[in-house]
């Protein structure tokens, strides 16, 4: 199993650093680079099958009332049906942080639709989902000195109506930095209303005193429960279907305690397996963390930075079994 190496980050950084003229447009000090904290951890990888052009279904989340609440008393489950998740991650505007914000989502949907199509199988659904980085890690601490920042909310709505307008799932990704996730999560709440919209922790990115991409960070069983916590009691307040709930992790020092973590009505509990390597590294590193017993397991794919990537075969043999997959 290979760790993360200083190799690793440097060829990282330099990736990043080319893309920063055009992402200092949208975003200030935006990074996105793995750190090592001296644990000897697997790295994981993420590959993108080129899909063919048939186009999938979607599946369109619940009508509203006016008053907010979803219309009637369906309570469908993410995962219902043996639904399959296939999802793009990024940022908006700009394809530094990942292939969603390579384009516009318009584009983007058409793109994701082709990538799912070779996870399709005989009685499975394939759900689309956008993952959306709205708060992002910092190299410098800004005038809060929370080492993060938000995206303008007029980029997070385009993509909250394209989702809503294509049957997709929105997945708001929390990059937070010195701050707590409970409280950036606060922040998004107007889009966490709306029943297609769910919500994704990356404890990469979440620091105690460290500046971000020096370290990896981490994050402790409370701080993820108190988030759920207030998930699970927004939804149920609002009367709106099951949400995904996603932990991204590709070391078992980034969720400390994680036994403590408990299931939350109303949400679909995902333990979302990330990084980057070959197919080797990456089935050690997914082997090492996963946790089936407590979470449903998710796995990334990488198109850059993966090494020989895998396809939908390989993830299809992964035990325990993947139930989602993201593209970065």
């Amino acid at each position: 199993m290979a760790p993360r190496t200083p190799l690793d980050l440097e060829r990282h950084g330099v990736r990043l650093a080319l893309a920063a003229i055009g992402l200092l447009v949208l975003v200030a000090g935006v990074v996105r680079l793995a750190e090592g904290d001296g644990a000897p951890d697997p790295t994981v990888t993420e590959a993108a099958p080129r899909a063919g052009e048939i186009l999938l279904p979607d599946v369109a989340p619940p009508p509203r009332s006016r008053r907010g609440g979803v219309v009637g008393t369906q309570r469908r489950g993410v995962f219902d049906d043996g639904r399959f998740l296939v999802a793009y991650y990024g940022t908006a505007g700009t394809g530094a942080l990942g292939v969603l914000g390579e384009t516009g989502p318009e584009v983007m949907h058409e793109r994701l639709r082709r990538a799912a199509r070779p996870f399709e199988r005989a009685g499975r659904k394939v759900q689309l989902v956008y993952e959306l980085i709205v708060t992002i890690a910092d190299r410098t601490p800004g005038k809060d000195r929370s080492y993060s920042h938000d995206i303008d909310p007029a980029l997070v709505k385009r993509y909250v109506e394209a989702a809503r307008r294509h049957g997709a799932l929105l997945l708001l990704d929390l990059q937070p930095g010195h701050e707590r996730f409970p409280d950036v999560a606060k922040r998004w709440k107007w889009a966490l209303t709306e029943p297609h919209v769910g919500l994704a922790l990356d404890p990469e990115w979440r620091m105690r005193h460290a500046v971000p991409g020096h370290v990896i960070g981490s994050v402790r069983a409370h701080e993820v429960n108190r988030t759920a916590r207030w998930l699970s009691q927004l939804t149920k307040r609002h009367g709106l279907p099951e949400k995904l709930f996603v932990l991204h992790q590709f070391r078992t020092s980034m969720i400390q305690k994680i036994h403590r973590i408990g299931p939350r009505a109303h949400l679909a509990m995902v333990q979302h397996v990330d990084g980057f390597g070959t197919p080797r590294q990456k089935r050690a590193t997914y082997h090492a963390v996963a946790r089936p017993d407590q979470f449903t397991m998710g796995f990334k794919l990488f198109y850059d930075e993966d090494v020989r990537r895998m396809g939908p075969a390989d993830v299809a043999a992964l035990r325990p079994r993947v139930r989602f997959v993201s593209f970065q």
